[in-house]
């Protein structure tokens, strides 16, 4: 894991494409911009983890099924 200090108005590159920008610094929160191609899906952490956790669900509960087949 690389850690930056960055001060606002200051970004980020990763490789050519995308740029993270830290756009307001109030307490514990930082707000940040992300300049991305529209192709490039950006998910929170905790929606990722969601997703995941709601497909492995919906697997599971449909591996009765499968074993069926």
């Amino acid at each position: 894991m690389l850690i930056l200090t960055r001060k606002i108005g200051e970004s980020i590159w990763i490789n050519d494409e995308i740029e993270i920008i830290i756009s307001e610094v109030k307490g514990d929160q930082v707000k940040i911009g992300i300049n991305a191609p529209r192709t490039m899906e950006i998910l929170r952490g905790e929606l990722r983890t969601e997703v995941s956790e709601a497909n492995t669900e919906a697997l599971s509960s449909k591996l009765p099924e499968f074993k069926k087949i």
